[in-house]
């Protein structure tokens, strides 16, 4: 159907007169009669009853007369609809940020960028990787921040998602204090036959990477898993009760290092480095979006 036919219907219907219509319309009278008759066709009925001069609405006309005002008065108001919607789309940021990162780098982060950009409403995701992943795949977030190592890469680090480099973080094996101040749980310094392990659960990024990159270590030395978790937050509490050593980020538990709440608990080559990468689809549509990828790729830190 041409909305045109619409205009036209509208135009014979208050007058009843093909000519007076059509000149209305703009329109030479045979090309005019041409388009009623094609919109009765689209329809399947007959509009005008043309036995009589004016031309009468049928019982179909009629009805089609409300119908053709909605559809018209419809399709006017969907320009301002879809700019509105674009409006909101581009002004809005939509961010997933995995669990950890949220409690203790992003409000930094955001901040650092607020000291050259002027950010508007944002909507913030805090889950654990794989979800966010899957938020960003299915394109219901523009961006992700969340750790990353070169030996575990993931969904988002291959086109079309970009990425860049945000910050620096490390898991590092931290465990509760003894009454003496030594970690209560290390490596051959405790009565247990092996040291209690806490680690991630499968669907953490955090745990990806250690599978990766500690995984035969951990195999190799005299270390029991006691307790699995998706985010690190719980591990945390899990080894503030003394529960075992975690592997957990350094931004996540730089307060309790420096008030002891928490020891390192094992050698430094035990550590693993990771970098806090923001991620993006290869295609940012609007200009908030856009504006914080430039700010975020301004501030972006040189590889090591």
């Amino acid at each position: 159907m041409n909305l045109i036919w619409l205009d036209d219907f509208l135009a014979l219907a208050a007058t009843g007169n093909f000519s007076r219509a059509a000149e209305e319309r703009n329109s030479s009278q045979p090309a005019f009669s041409r388009r009623i008759r094609a919109l009765e066709e689209w329809l399947g009925a007959e509009l005008f009853d043309r036995s009589s001069q004016p031309a009468t609405l049928t019982e179909a006309g009629e009805w089609f007369v409300g119908i053709a005002h909605e559809l018209l008065n419809r399709v006017a108001r969907v320009p301002g609809e879809a700019q509105r919607v674009a409006e909101a789309s581009s002004s809005t940021l939509r961010i997933a940020c995995t669990h950890a990162l949220s409690m203790s780098f992003l409000p930094r982060w955001i901040r650092s960028l607020e000291s050259r950009i002027v950010l508007g409403p944002a909507q913030l995701v805090s889950d654990v990787m794989e979800r966010c992943e899957s938020l960003m795949r299915q394109s219901k977030v523009q961006f992700l921040v969340g750790h990353s190592h070169a030996q575990a890469r993931g969904a988002l680090d291959a086109a079309p998602y970009r990425s860049v480099r945000i910050g620096d973080d490390a898991l590092i094996p931290v465990s509760a204090p003894d009454e003496s101040g030594q970690p209560l749980h290390r490596l051959g310094g405790q009565t247990e036959s092996a040291m209690p392990v806490l680690l991630y659960a499968e669907e953490s990024g955090l745990g990806r990477i250690m599978r990766a990159v500690i995984a035969g270590g951990l195999d190799a030395a005299s270390m029991r898993v006691v307790f699995t978790a998706h985010l690190a937050s719980a591990l945390r509490t899990l080894a503030l009760d003394g529960r075992g050593v975690a592997w957990l980020p350094q931004s996540l538990v730089e307060e309790d290092l420096r008030r002891g709440r928490l020891l390192v608990a094992l050698e430094k080559a035990w550590a693993v480095p990771l970098e806090i990468r923001l991620y993006c689809d290869g295609e940012l549509h609007g200009k908030a979006a856009r504006t914080f990828w430039s700010a975020a790729t301004g501030q972006a830190l040189a590889p090591p």
